[in-house]
């Protein structure tokens, strides 16, 4: 999940509402919960059956203990993304995919630093609430 921006990310998109979001608000209230620096509040944007391929790690994680450990150590470079080139498809009303580049600042030892990736999400509508199914982020060559 690493990676100068045209869409600034941040701003929420409620999850549970009746109105159907766009993917790149499903993306800012990701992003958002990067923000909160808990990585059970990341977490809890996953489904339980969520599959995430991180960018600094070199192994899939599929279950929530594999992806609170992750988000445990990249929240800790204090990430903050920012969509830069995206592309959105809906598919069926029950599901969104985000996918394009996107660039991440992370403070390693006080330094701020660019990371350049691109990314696909797959949002899926369960319940009432939107929840991320499928995670890739690889670092952009």
């Amino acid at each position: 999940m690493l990676g100068a921006g045209v869409v600034q990310a941040g701003a929420s998109a409620p999850a549970s509402s009746a109105h159907h979001p766009t993917a790149s608000q499903l993306f800012d209230r990701w992003n958002a919960s990067l923000a909160t620096g808990n990585p059970e509040t990341v977490a809890d944007q996953y489904a339980r059956d969520a599959v995430l391929l991180p960018t600094v790690a070199g192994h899939v994680h599929d279950t929530r203990a594999e992806i609170v450990q992750y988000f445990e150590g990249f929240l800790a470079l204090q990430p903050r993304g920012t969509l830069v080139e995206t592309k959105q498809r809906s598919l069926g009303g029950k599901a969104l995919v985000l996918s394009g580049l996107y660039d991440f600042v992370l403070v390693r030892g006080g330094t701020p630093e660019t990371v350049q990736a691109r990314v696909t999400f797959v949002f899926e509508k369960r319940g009432r609430d939107w929840k991320i199914v499928e995670h890739h982020s690889s670092k952009k060559p």
